[in-house]
């Protein structure tokens, strides 16, 4: 079975703490994932952000909204207890309890209709499934933001000019922390003349060791044979350590060819490349920052 999204747990939910004994949220998570029949993996399977597991954040999103309506009530630090009004859901049987069901009560409808501005009015949301909890979208539109800033950088920097890919290059290695700085970085890289570059670039600021470096501007896949005449130019150069940068892809066979050879090559593609300059905000500036904020349960405390 699928991950349930966070308007089917919310009736399961309820039924799950009918008892009238106050429930811990914890217990709760695990007592529904059990009903749910969710595999290892399911329970697993993290948001976007990775800090938080998707079924986890759904059932929180379900009990919020259910206390949002007064069918449940906190009661202390991870526990919530069902209400008189949640009980008067169950008794009255019903099939699903969703976000256009919450509705009905004026409690709800205060939290889900309110506005930015205490001047506006509220109104009826517009009666759309809801999948995913509020957080999921805000960090599914990220991924999203974030793939389409990638998709233009690459664009870019495949219509630059050769000379402009080599500064890129050299300019993220450096914001990695390799190189020491940009002046040190350039001198260190030797041009190879192929709208690429070949070279060499410190691993540190000490220069206690140097990596090997060469970069494709292709459109074209990478394929092993390239791979080969890298690792040959390592062992030629008596270096032990290489990055091998395109703005295109490798095949599965030069991916596979450098787990097995005694050499470090690291193989960045062009999904790899412009990910890690959005990262090292190399290329992007930001726009405006969004704060995601949770109540301190410690504050609150009084134990």
């Amino acid at each position: 079975m699928s991950i349930p999204d966070f308007q089917t747990i919310m009736l399961p939910f309820l039924k799950q703490v009918s008892n009238l004994q106050e429930h811990r949220h914890r217990d709760t998570i695990d007592e529904l994932a059990k009903q749910f029949q969710l595999t290892g993996e399911e329970l697993d399977e993290k948001l976007p952000s990775g800090r938080q597991s998707v079924f986890d954040n759904r059932v929180g999103w379900a009990r919020t909204y259910m206390m949002k309506a007064g069918l449940l009530e906190y009661t202390r630090r991870g526990y919530c207890k069902i209400t008189q009004q949640g009980l008067d859901v169950l008794k009255g049987n019903p099939s699903f309890i969703n976000v256009s069901y919450l509705r009905q009560f004026p409690e709800f409808n205060d939290f889900h209709n309110a506005k930015p501005n205490d001047d506006q009015k509220s109104h009826e949301q517009p009666n759309i499934p809801e999948q995913r909890t509020p957080g999921e979208n805000l960090e599914y539109s990220y991924l999203v933001l974030r793939k389409e800033l990638a998709y233009d950088l690459l664009l870019r920097l495949k219509a630059g000019s050769p000379q402009f890919f080599e500064k890129a290059v050299v300019e993220l290695l450096v914001k990695m922390g390799y190189g020491g700085s940009i002046s040190d970085a350039g001198k260190a890289v030797g041009k190879s003349g192929d709208g690429g570059i070949d070279g060499i670039i410190k691993e540190d600021r000490l220069g206690l060791d140097v990596i090997y470096i060469q970069a494709k501007r292709w459109e074209s896949v990478v394929g092993r044979p390239e791979i080969q005449k890298f690792v040959g130019a390592l062992q030629g150069h008596k270096a032990r350590k290489g990055v091998f940068i395109t703005t295109s892809d490798f095949t599965k066979e030069a991916r596979d060819y450098v787990t097995y050879i005694d050499n470090k090559v690291v193989l960045i593609d062009g999904d790899q490349l412009t990910q890690l300059m959005i990262d090292y905000n190399l290329g992007v500036s930001t726009v405006a920052v969004y704060e995601e904020k949770r109540i301190d349960q410690d504050y609150f405390s009084e134990e």
